[in-house]
């Protein structure tokens, strides 16, 4: 499988362009999703209604709240495609990340915006936009990372408690290669473990790892280099996108069409989510497909 390796984390903040329909709102919300009329699909159902709903696992730096706004850079994304699509309002549902496909098929939210990782049951469940990032997993340590570790494979030799994010792909790594994992429910919750001495390892993508590091100076952990996890001789690469119903077809392929304007210009990219620390070693890999990856 062709892939990308990705390196050098930046927490260089760089500033965010964005203009015209790509400034819209963004809260939090009860609400559940547009239901459209008899012969109406949900795209139209959406422009009509002006909002849209999306489910959000509380990941920062994909989507989150601060200061009582919704953000992050898949709500930046989704403000910017969206809006282009006539939908001028993003609202937030927060839920547990392992609940967000359980909560779409609900109708508790129109779509997922947490940067999940396409992966072939989660295809079974639901339909998978395009790729939006291409990701690579770390390990958060206590300071100084006294274990020396580097790896998922190296967790395994170890033998030191690991906690992991339910419902996220670090829980399958863990489970394929043995290792017994605590399961948290948000990325601070797997910080708090380790820095309280309940596990010795927090394992997650890096960009998430490292954006908690560069918001948490005073924590005492540090976080390892990004590696590429190898599960029976196959290196684990994997990428995130938007979540959609498996029946919201003309949905999604407006969102794809949106979204294949931005992922291919480095420039227009970077502006949408460069602020959140991503950087060109996180834009998607052509070569590397929904479809490519729904079949594992």
């Amino acid at each position: 499988m062709a892939h990308t390796v990705l390196n050098n984390f930046s927490t260089r903040r760089i500033v965010t362009v964005l203009g015209g329909a790509a400034l819209v709102a963004a809260s939090f919300t009860a609400c559940t999703s547009t239901t459209p009329a008899d012969g109406e699909d949900r795209l139209q159902s959406l422009r009509d209604a002006g909002t849209i709903t999306v489910g959000v696992a509380g990941e920062a730096p994909y989507s989150f709240e601060e200061n009582g706004e919704l953000t992050g850079a898949t709500i930046a994304l989704h403000k910017r495609i969206f809006g282009n699509l006539g939908i001028d309002t993003v609202e937030g549902v927060n839920a547990d990340f392992g609940a967000l496909i359980p909560g779409l098929q609900a109708n508790r939210f129109d779509v997922v915006s947490a940067g999940m990782s396409i992966l072939p049951q989660r295809c079974e469940q639901a339909a998978f936009g395009d790729p939006e990032f291409n990701y690579t997993t770390a390990l958060m340590v206590p300071a100084g990372n006294p274990a020396g570790l580097t790896d998922m494979q190296s967790v395994a030799d170890s033998g030191l408690r690991l906690a992991t994010m339910t419902g996220a792909i670090e829980s399958d790594y863990a489970q394929a290669l043995g290792i017994a994992s605590t399961q948290v429910a948000s990325p601070q919750d797997g910080m708090d473990a380790v820095t309280s001495g309940r596990a010795d390892v927090f394992a997650l993508t890096a960009i998430s790892l490292n954006w908690m590091k560069t918001n948490n100076p005073d924590a005492p952990v540090d976080v390892t280099e990004s590696f590429v996890a190898t599960i029976d001789g196959e290196p684990q690469v994997g990428a995130g996108a938007t979540v959609f119903r498996t029946d919201d077809t003309e949905l999604l392929a407006a969102y794809n069409e949106e979204l294949a304007k931005i992922t291919s210009d480095e420039d227009e990219y970077l502006s949408v989510v460069g602020e959140f620390g991503f950087t060109a070693e996180e834009l998607p890999d052509p070569s590397l497909t929904t479809a490519i990856l729904c079949e594992g």
